[in-house]
């Protein structure tokens, strides 16, 4: 009977230290797994007040524009929710926005 696909090598190192290395791997680990990381995100310790305080204003901005977006599709309690939190970040542009005008202020 004639075979389509050919036999397989019968000594490829290649394969079978690959081979081992896959089993190693997930059934005889030899070092722990590495830790947790502390923060998904983490701000650059050297940023600038400016540029946190520009970067904070413009996500809030975005925040509140998405809250309002959303709100039109909602109804009920729901609509209610999501128009307290638009209601929310927007004091905080405002408040944000005051934080930019001292720090930079107008000459």
């Amino acid at each position: 009977m004639f075979k389509i696909t050919p036999n397989p090598p019968l000594n490829d190192t290649k394969l079978n230290k690959a081979a081992h290395r896959a089993i190693d791997h997930y059934l005889n680990p030899t070092t722990d797994p590495a830790p947790e990381p502390s923060a998904l995100f983490t701000v650059s310790p050297d940023a600038s007040p400016e540029s946190l305080i520009a970067n904070s204003y413009e996500t809030v901005c975005s925040v509140s524009a998405l809250l309002l977006d959303l709100s039109d599709d909602l109804t009920g309690k729901e609509r209610d929710v999501a128009l307290a939190i638009h209601q929310l970040s927007e004091l905080s542009v405002l408040m944000v926005g005051k934080a930019m005008d001292q720090q930079t202020p107008r000459t």
